[in-house]
């Protein structure tokens, strides 16, 4: 409750927060509020502008438009929730050890973090996708491989920063075993961090994964998903923008709801970033 109450005073914040609510109860809910299986085609109704039978219209194949976006929520943002568990997951551990033990693993975690940040996120993945082949699990898994060690580098700069407080000096003085020094005192400190970083890399993920799946490399069709709905209206822009205008506005709409939320947060938690 005070959380919230504190929250409620970050105006950017509520609006994220309310995005991210609408968007991801569209997401749970799509399917069943959908009017129409997203994969019918109504052969007869083909690129049909809204109307009272199909609200937002139908695509070149006579598909309504309206049941494929609310399917395809929960296919967008939930491969990004995710991938942003793994990413998050990752980084915490390599970070939070590398920074806590120091010495050669830190070493090895940092030449490691070091070569994956050499190269633009983006050109990466695509790289990984090409050696993996195209699919929806080979997309993730890319984005994973490759946005974890920013991540880690910060966890570690966290936990560096925490282990030279008091309380852990004292909890090191009275006999406590490094792990629980690492998982009881150190880890439980970076829990807040960790929540803003989870809510921005939520909206950087949902971008990533919109733009893989509109090159092809991910899901394949008949699947519902905002990225490849953009990749199938992109032919037909000029007759039928609204082919790519719903699924483009859903996405900016998500990656702005989380963006915000990620920034009310991180206000939050430390102050000096607020206006």
């Amino acid at each position: 409750m005070r959380f919230l109450r504190l929250l409620r005073r970050n105006r950017a914040a509520m609006i994220g927060l309310l995005i991210v609510a609408v968007m991801v109860s569209i997401g749970v809910l799509g399917p069943l509020l959908a009017p129409y299986d997203p994969d019918t085609q109504f052969r007869g109704s083909r690129l049909e502008s809204p109307n009272q039978e199909f609200l937002l219209g139908t695509d070149n194949l006579g598909r309504d438009l309206l049941s494929r976006l609310l399917h395809g929520a929960r296919l967008s943002i939930g491969m990004a929730a995710l991938a942003t568990v793994f990413i998050v997951a990752i980084a915490v551990v390599i970070g939070a050890v590398a920074g806590y033990v120091g010495g050669l693993p830190d070493d090895l975690a940092m030449r490691v973090v070091d070569v994956i940040l050499a190269f633009p996120g983006i050109i990466l993945a695509l790289a990984i996708v090409g050696v993996l082949g195209p699919g929806l699990g080979n997309v993730m898994m890319s984005l994973v491989l490759v946005a974890w060690a920013g991540y880690a580098r910060l966890v570690r700069g966290l936990v560096l920063e925490t282990r030279e407080r008091p309380f852990v000096e004292a909890a090191a003085a009275i006999g406590c075993s490094q792990t629980r020094i690492l998982l009881r005192h150190i880890v439980p400190n970076m829990i807040s961090p960790v929540i803003v970083l989870g809510s921005l890399e939520m909206g950087t993920l949902i971008l990533a994964l919109a733009g893989l799946n509109f090159l092809g490399l991910g899901v394949q069709p008949p699947t519902s998903e905002w990225g490849s709905m953009l990749n199938q209206g992109r032919l037909f822009f000029q007759s039928e923008p609204q082919l790519m205008i719903y699924p483009g506005v859903l996405i900016s709409l998500t990656v702005l709801g989380f963006n915000l939320l990620g920034d009310g947060l991180r206000d939050l938690i430390d102050p000096r970033y607020s206006n």
